[in-house]
C-alpha cells in the first residue's frame, strides 16, 4: 500500500524491471507487478486517512476465510477489515497478531497470488519481526496449523507446513537502532545485492541496513521513497519455487 502509485511504479519498475498491469478506476488503479508477464506482487493506493504507514503486506492463502478470521480472534489476534469480497478475485480480511504485526487472509477465486517466486525480481521469503517472538510463534502455529522449529544460536523460528518452510518469526531485541513496531518483512530475490542497493538510492530510496553476507545469501534492507521497507537478497542457493 502506497500513497502514490505512479511514483511507486517508477521506483520498483526501475529497481526490479517490473512491468505493470494497471486496473480500472473502480479498483483505484490497483497494479499487478509482473516479470515476463507473470504476477510477482501487487500495489494498491493507500487511503489518506489510513491508520497504517506505507508498507508491503503478506497474505496467507486459506480455504475458508470466515473460519480463519474466527481462529485469528480465538487466538488473540484482531480482524480489522473483512472478510469481504474483492469482486471476482477472491475474499479478503486484514488482521493483526497479538504482538501488533499486520497481515492478510486471502481466499482465492480468480486471483491466485504470485505466479513466480524465488527468482530475481520476485518474493523469496517473509518473516515477522517482533519483540515477543514466542507469542507470535504460538499464534501463527495455532491459527494456520504450522510447526515451528527454532534455529540454533538465535531467537528465530521457521514455520513449517509439512515439508515446506513457509515463513519465519524473528524476535528483535530493541538493539537494532529502531523502535519500529512489530511488522512483517518481505524479501525480494535479486541477481546482485550491491547493485540493487545502489540503484535503490539512485531512484530515491534509502538503505536501512547495508549489504551483508549471511549463510542464506547477501542481503540488505531498503525503504522506498514513500517509506515502505523491504529486504533484497542474492540467494546463496536459489530456492525451489512451486
Amino acid at each position: 500500500m502506497t500513497p502514490d502509485l505512479e511514483k511507486a511504479r517508477a521506483f520498483y519498475g526501475g529497481l526490479f524491471g517490473w512491468k505493470f498491469q494497471v486496473g480500472p478506476k473502480e479498483t483505484h488503479f490497483y497494479s499487478m507487478c509482473q516479470v515476463d508477464g507473470r504476477n510477482v506482487a501487487g500495489m494498491g493506493e493507500r487511503p489518506r486517512d489510513a491508520p497504517l504507514p506505507p508498507a508491503w503486506s503478506v497474505y496467507f492463502e486459506v480455504d475458508d476465510i470466515d473460519a480463519y478470521a474466527a481462529r485469528v480472534r480465538k487466538h488473540g489476534g484482531h480482524v480489522g477489515m473483512g472478510p469481504m469480497d474483492v469482486m471476482d478475485a477472491g475474499r479478503l480480511a486484514f488482521c493483526s497478531d497479538p504482538t501488533g504485526a499486520h497481515f492478510g487472509l486471502w481466499q482465492s477465486k480468480q486471483h491466485h497470488g504470485a505466479q513466480r517466486v524465488n527468482e530475481p525480481g520476485s518474493m523469496t521469503w517473509h518473516e515477522v519481526n517482533t519483540r515477543d517472538g514466542a507469542r507470535a510463534r504460538d499464534f501463527y502455529a495455532a491459527v494456520f496449523g504450522l510447526e515451528p522449529k527454532k534455529m540454533e544460536g538465535m531467537e528465530y523460528w521457521t514455520l513449517h507446513k509439512g515439508p515446506d518452510v513457509v515463513a519465519g518469526v524473528y524476535q528483535t531485541n530493541g538493539k537494532e537502532g529502531t523502535s519500529a513496531p512489530a511488522h512483517w518483512m518481505s524479501y525480494f530475490a535479486v541477481a546482485d545485492t550491491d547493485a540493487t542497493v545502489k540503484k535503490a538510492t539512485e531512484l530515491g530510496g534509502k538503505v536501512l541496513a547495508p549489504p551483508m553476507d549471511t549463510p542464506y545469501g547477501r542481503m540488505a534492507v531498503v525503504a522506498d521513497p514513500a517509506g515502505a521497507t523491504f529486504s533484497v537478497i542474492k540467494l546463496a542457493m536459489p530456492a525451489q519455487g512451486k
